[in-house]
């Protein structure tokens, strides 16, 4: 069962302005399925495929790059094309020759190799979308596909979103986002992801680095699971993973690169500032970090000590997935100051900084939000947006200065 996916738009805009277009993301989200749904059946055989998980074409595209093309001409579909960077010079050479757009789509799944091949060989050629997990519109089949922003003109736009069970909204979380696992409902959580992460470390992990010892990597990628909404203490992890500062923010790196984690940077004034204070780290796909962490059902996740964290995490994850799914890079920053007052995300759109706090609770109150009120004290240029608390409460509603209740469900 194919879910339509927001980002299909996007592709096929991108799809007019460049020669080729890369769909990257971590393993699993539908980035082959989404180019075959919304590129290659509509194309009614008019575009060939070249899966380079298949080892002889894996090894033509190796030995012989400069051929390569001349079996599977343009316009053409490259699956796993981190495998093969020796075919980015020749895309380059063929999308400056033909100067046509459309000529070549791509997916894969190891950001880091991939974009070092892509600054060197097709910076300004290729258009790039970024692919995550489902969103919560997409599993209930929302066409709503505008990024979030808790501006009035956001809400007007949305009108009311269906209502949706708050018990249904933790077995999510639980269960995670991963296509596979509402394609088939049947499919066993703890297996899919025993897989997932098995095949993740033996093959996109030792294609990119030499992480020495597997089982601190392991312990590694859980240990970060269990930091998820927390800001990053890199020695601290490093000392309880019993690695080095070195490798520990290595192995973020990858992990970064991967798309498994975001690092929300924090606003400062000073643009300057915002790569000195530490980030916060989030888990983009809240299944993978249940079971990492070993959480047995969406019941004891969500009545747990992890219960905010979790929540807070897929929220952040909902909104990062809004601006992506239309090709946007997440606006997004959260604040923190010297008073220690902090707001959980700061949403940047046209001069304006939209804040907004994310809590658990059915019972809103203003208090919840009495934070926003430092935005006030920041310098021109920067103006202070309306606001909201994402929750579990059920309506929308107003607390007052332009800020709103907002349950989960209008993300």
């Amino acid at each position: 069962m194919y879910i339509k996916r927001h980002a299909a738009q996007a592709l096929h805009d991108l799809k007019k302005h460049f020669g080729a277009v890369l769909v990257s993301g971590p393993r699993q989200v539908g980035k082959t399925t989404l180019i075959e749904e919304s590129i290659i059946k509509p194309g009614n055989g008019k575009i060939s495929q070249a899966n380079l998980d298949d080892p002889v074409l894996l090894q033509a595209a190796l030995d012989e790059s400069g051929r390569f093309f001349l079996d599977h001409e343009p316009p053409v579909f490259i699956d796993e094309i981190q495998y093969a960077p020796k075919l980015f010079p020749y895309i380059k050479m063929i999308a400056d020759r033909e100067k046509k757009n459309g000529l070549f789509f791509l997916s894969g799944s190891q950001q880091f190799s991939m974009m070092q091949g892509l600054s060197e060989s097709l910076a300004g050629r290729v258009g790039i979308i970024d692919l995550l997990g489902l969103s919560l519109r997409e599993i209930k089949n929302d066409p709503f596909c505008e990024p979030f922003c808790p501006a009035a003109d956001y809400f007007s736009a949305r009108k009311k979103p269906p209502r949706f069970d708050y018990h249904s909204l933790w077995n999510i979380i639980w269960r995670g986002t991963m296509p596979r696992l509402y394609a088939d409902p049947a499919f066993p959580h703890a297996a899919f992801y025993s897989a997932y992460v098995r095949t993740y470390i033996e093959r996109d992990v030792r294609a990119i680095v030499n992480v020495g010892d597997e089982r601190k990597f392991l312990s590694f990628i859980r240990s970060s699971a269990a930091r998820t909404a927390q800001m990053l203490n890199i020695a601290k992890l490093a000392e309880d993973t019993d690695v080095s500062r070195t490798s520990a923010e290595r192995w973020l790196s990858i992990l970064t690169s991967a798309g498994l984690v975001f690092l929300l940077r924090p606003f400062h004034a000073n643009i300057g500032k915002r790569e000195i204070k530490a980030p916060k780290m989030y888990f983009l796909d809240t299944g993978l970090a249940a079971y990492l962490t070993g959480w047995d059902n969406p019941q004891v996740l969500c009545k747990g000590a992890m219960g905010g964290a979790f929540f807070e995490t897929f929220v952040i994850a909902e909104i990062i997935k809004s601006y992506i799914n239309k090709g946007i890079q997440p606006p997004l920053y959260y604040y923190r100051d010297k008073e220690q007052r902090e707001i959980d995300l700061l949403i940047s759109r046209n001069g304006r900084l939209f804040p907004l706090e994310i809590k658990m609770t059915a019972n809103p109150d203003k208090k919840h939000i009495s934070a926003f009120a430092v935005l006030d004290e920041l310098p021109a240029p920067y103006v202070r947006g309306e606001g909201g608390l994402v929750c579990c409460y059920d309506e929308l509603v107003s607390l007052g200065a332009g800020d709103k209740v907002i349950p989960f469900r209008y993300l």
